[in-house]
């Protein structure tokens, strides 16, 4: 096939480039940014995309950041490309904190205690949530029976706690990169502008110089 990788990459290396990507997430950043600042869309409809995405990044809807991005984005008239982009606020460097203020701020709107959940830490949820999800599955295929206990205490205690409290700081997060990027894009999109009539004009005047010659 043409298009097939010559050196083709193991699984671990596939996930290893997942978590922390070749030269760095702040390269990967730079990259974000750039196309950003290129799409070809008033500031304001590409900032609103921006908003999307971010804002997603603090639900608990993995897997389908993408698509709820991508509809929000929709909704509000935004640039889906940049909400799409932007859902890579989210990653291995931003999660924890995105965790943390979701949950603390979803146990606080609750009511539980600040110091919920009770029965083991979120990644151990996620691990049993996860294990559960698979058992049950199999469940279909051979004669045990299903086990909710573990998807149940997730839910609880993880997912609708930080789906409700992903809301706040979501919206304040997303605002902040909203009328960050409005000027950011329209001063690059201006100062691009204004290479290309250089670049226009120039090209102009070698070309009736060629025919005054």
């Amino acid at each position: 096939m043409v298009f097939k990788r010559r050196d083709r990459r193991s699984i671990w290396a596939t996930l290893r480039e997942a978590l922390w990507p070749r030269g760095g997430w702040g390269r990967a950043a730079r990259y974000v940014q750039h196309r950003l600042n290129r799409l070809p869309d008033p500031p304001e409809r590409i900032a609103r995309g921006i908003f999307a995405g971010v804002f997603t990044t603090f639900t608990p809807l993995f897997g389908l950041h993408f698509v709820v991005a991508g509809l929000l984005a929709w909704v509000m008239r935004g640039n889906i490309i940049a909400s799409l982009l932007s859902t890579f606020f989210g990653n291995p460097l931003t999660y924890v904190p995105i965790s943390v203020a979701s949950l603390q701020t979803g146990y606080w709107l609750l009511g539980l205690r600040k110091d919920a959940p009770q029965h083991g830490s979120v990644p151990y949820k996620f691990a049993k949530a996860s294990e559960d999800l698979w058992r049950n599955f199999r469940t279909l295929f051979n004669d045990t029976e299903a086990d909710w206990a573990s998807l149940t205490l997730f839910y609880h205690e993880v997912f609708f706690p930080w789906l409700v409290g992903g809301v706040i700081p979501g919206i304040i997060t997303a605002l902040i990169c909203y009328y960050l990027s409005v000027p950011l894009i329209r001063a690059y999109q201006n100062r691009r502008m204004g290479v290309l009539k250089a670049k226009l004009a120039a090209l102009k005047k070698k070309t009736k110089q060629a025919d005054d010659g």
